[in-house]
C-alpha cells in the first residue's frame, strides 16, 4: 500500500512491492523526461529492506543544470506532479504526485547531478542498507518521532534531520555511521 494523507506521519513495516511500483514510475519518467535527465533513484526508507517507512515513494533525480527545471516542471504537469519550489539544502527542487486528493504516493527530489545532495541520497540509502545498526536507530527514531508529530509531517522531517546529518557526515568522512556519535546525539544516549 502507497499512500499517506497530507499532513499525517505514519510508518509501516517494509513493502517488497515499493520497489516494482518505483520501477514503473522511473519508466514513466524516463519516457516523458527523455534527455533531460542523467540518473532516477529510489531513495528514502521505502528503498531500504526491513526498514520502517512512510508509505510515500521517495525518488530522487539527477539533471545536467538546474535551468532545465521550467521544461521538468511543464513535462511533469502533464503526468500529475505538483510542483512544490525549490526547497534548496532540504532536497532539491520537489515536485509532488498524489493518488487523490491530500493523498501523497511520490515525493520527486530533482537536483543537478553536481550538487552533493545527489552522492548524500546514494550514500545515505547504501548506508542504510549495509549497516543493521544505523537501520535500526534509524526505526527506533523514526517511531518515536511519528508518535510525537503524527499530525505534524514538517516536525517530523526536521527532527529526523539531525540523525541524518551526523550520519552523513561519517559516511563521507570514511566513519561507519555513529561509530562515536556526536554529543547530545539520540544514540549517544545509550
Amino acid at each position: 500500500m502507497i499512500g499517506l494523507k497530507r499532513g499525517v506521519v505514519r510508518v509501516v513495516e517494509h513493502d517488497p512491492g515499493w520497489s516494482a511500483l518505483f520501477a514503473r514510475e522511473r519508466v514513466t519518467l524516463q519516457q516523458r523526461l527523455a534527455d533531460l535527465v542523467t540518473d532516477i533513484q529510489h531513495v528514502g526508507s521505502t528503498a531500504v529492506p526491513d526498514l520502517l517507512a512512510k508509505p510515500i515513494l521517495d525518488i530522487a533525480m539527477a539533471i545536467p543544470a538546474l535551468d532545465l527545471i521550467p521544461d521538468i516542471a511543464e513535462k511533469l504537469t502533464e503526468i500529475c506532479y505538483i510542483y512544490h519550489g525549490d526547497t534548496g539544502e532540504d532536497g532539491g527542487h520537489l515536485f509532488v504526485k498524489d493518488s487523490e486528493p491530500d493523498t501523497c504516493t511520490v515525493h520527486l527530489h530533482v537536483v543537478e547531478i553536481s550538487d552533493r545532495q545527489w552522492a548524500n541520497y546514494l550514500a545515505f540509502r547504501q548506508a542504510l542498507r549495509e549497516d543493521e545498526t544505523l537501520r535500526n536507530r534509524y526505526a527506533e527514531i523514526k517511531l518515536d518521532l511519528a508518535r510525537r508529530y503524527a499530525n505534524d509531517r514538517e516536525s517530523y522531517t526536521s527532527a529526523k534531520d539531525e540523525f541524518i546529518r551526523g550520519a552523513l557526515d561519517q559516511i563521507v568522512n570514511g566513519q561507519p555511521p555513529f561509530s562515536n556519535p556526536p554529543a547530545g546525539h539520540p544514540s549517544a544516549r545509550r
